[in-house]
């Protein structure tokens, strides 16, 4: 995972290159990765904006951004020629006016309270962001 489109005059930045090895993929160890980045882009580095983008088709990363407090923009059709074919790339973010409520929805999550004895959450990352937003 790293930053990218790194724009300190604009203060946005993107997320990406995510790589997650499957014995890690959704996981509170993978999930807390992901809020250590936000948390240190939003509250340290003082962005207002972080973005998500993946290829279209990835039905993965499609369905991780909003799972991580991710609102969906559209698709930039055509973005990209990757490998001679056209890519049509989702756009994803969080802006700092949204952060308090994504950041609270994340601590709650990886509060250890959230989780049973085997290690299972109890209530869903998503649906933590989601009532934070109200």
């Amino acid at each position: 995972m790293s930053y990218l489109t790194i724009e300190p005059a604009h203060r946005s930045v993107e997320i990406g290159h995510i790589w997650f090895a499957p014995f890690l993929q959704k996981t509170r160890a993978a999930t807390e990765a992901i809020f250590l980045s936000l948390r240190h882009a939003f509250d340290d580095l003082g962005y207002r904006r972080m973005e998500w983008k993946c290829n279209a088709l990835n039905a993965g990363s499609r369905g991780a951004a909003p799972r991580f407090g991710f609102q969906f923009e559209g698709i930039f059709y055509r973005h990209r020629i990757i490998d001679g074919r056209n890519r049509d790339t989702a756009w994803f973010s969080i802006t700092d006016e949204e952060w308090l409520a994504v950041r609270a929805g994340f601590e709650a999550w990886l509060d250890g309270a959230n989780f049973d004895e085997a290690g299972r959450q109890k209530q869903r990352l998503a649906d933590l962001i989601t009532r934070e937003r109200g």
